[in-house]
């Protein structure tokens, strides 16, 4: 008995912290403004991405290296997206405000990973640059 209930406290924990940290991601994500390559090669030009955006965009920097601490955040936003979205069609219908609130993450999700997808692009670009350099 007692250690069930460690385990349900220890669990309750653990997701009261993974929810902290994707929540923590996705805000210093939010301050960073896309630059309008991300915009045109995404075909949100002049827009803002959605949540429905996400899975194209995802799909975008997953054909791009990423680095170690990108992959780490990308793997925990999926998840929380994935929740978040779980969330909303489960609970939605009952509660209208749910859906909101999972269209404003879902939302803040894209915008996280057009924001990596930039950074990818960004690497990239100063990589092969940096390559060119070095064979003239």
């Amino acid at each position: 008995m007692i250690a069930t209930l460690i385990a349900v406290v220890s669990l309750a924990a653990l997701v009261q912290i993974f929810i902290s940290y994707c929540r923590s991601v996705l805000a210093s994500a939010g301050k960073v403004e896309l630059s309008s390559r991300v915009l045109a090669l995404t075909g949100m030009e002049g827009a803002t991405p959605v949540a429905g955006d996400f899975d194209r965009v995802l799909q975008l920097v997953r054909l791009c290296p990423t680095h170690d601490a990108d992959r780490t955040g990308v793997r925990a936003i999926v998840t929380y997206y994935r929740l978040v979205q779980y969330l909303g069609r489960v609970f939605g219908p009952m509660y209208p405000h749910v859906t909101a609130w999972a269209g404003s993450e879902g939302t803040s999700c894209s915008h996280f990973a057009s924001v990596v997808l930039d950074r990818c692009i960004s690497s990239s670009r100063s990589l092969f640059a940096e390559q060119a350099g070095d064979h003239l």
